[in-house]
C-alpha cells in the first residue's frame, strides 16, 4: 500500500470564505499515482472546516447567513473564549457545525463522488496563513 501527503495553503483576505478545493485535491490524487484507496482531507486549524456539498452560489450564501445566525461574530462579549483576548469564538463554533474533515473513496484514479459533490475549505477566522491536509492511501 502507498501513502501520499500534501498540504494546501490558504491566505483568505476576509474573515470568512468558502473555497472549492476539489481541483487541488484532484491534483494531489494525480500526483500520488494511487488508483484505488481513500482520500482524507482535513482542516489543520480549529477555526476552519472541510466539507462536501454543491458548488452553488445561493447555497454558499445560505451557509454564510445560517452560520452567522447560529454563532454570530458580534457582540464579542457574548463568548467566554473571547475573554482571553481573542475575537474568534464564533469561528470555533462554526467549525464544529461544518466539520473538520472528509473522506472520499478513490476508484480507478478518481474521487468517487455522487452528483454535484465538491470538496470545500471553509474559513471562519481568516486573514492569515492556514492549511489543509490531503492524505491519500491505497494502491
Amino acid at each position: 500500500m502507498k501513502s501520499y501527503r500534501k498540504e494546501l495553503v490558504f491566505h483568505t483576505p476576509t474573515r470568512r470564505q468558502f473555497i472549492n478545493i476539489t481541483p487541488q485535491v484532484n491534483e494531489a490524487l494525480r500526483e500520488s499515482g494511487i488508483r484505488e484507496g481513500l482520500c482524507l482531507v482535513n482542516a489543520m486549524h480549529i477555526t476552519a472546516s472541510v466539507y462536501i456539498n454543491d458548488d452553488e452560489r445561493g447555497l454558499l450564501g445560505d451557509y454564510e447567513r445560517w452560520l452567522e445566525q447560529l454563532a454570530p461574530h458580534e457582540p464579542l462579549d457574548q463568548y467566554r473564549h473571547n475573554d482571553t483576548g481573542e475575537d474568534n469564538a464564533d469561528a470555533h463554533l462554526k467549525r464544529q457545525v461544518m466539520g473538520r474533515e472528509v473522506m472520499v473513496a478513490v476508484t480507478d484514479g478518481h474521487l468517487d463522488f455522487g452528483p454535484w459533490e465538491q470538496i470545500f475549505y471553509g474559513e471562519f477566522d481568516g486573514r492569515r496563513r492556514k492549511r489543509a491536509l490531503v492524505k491519500i492511501i491505497g494502491e
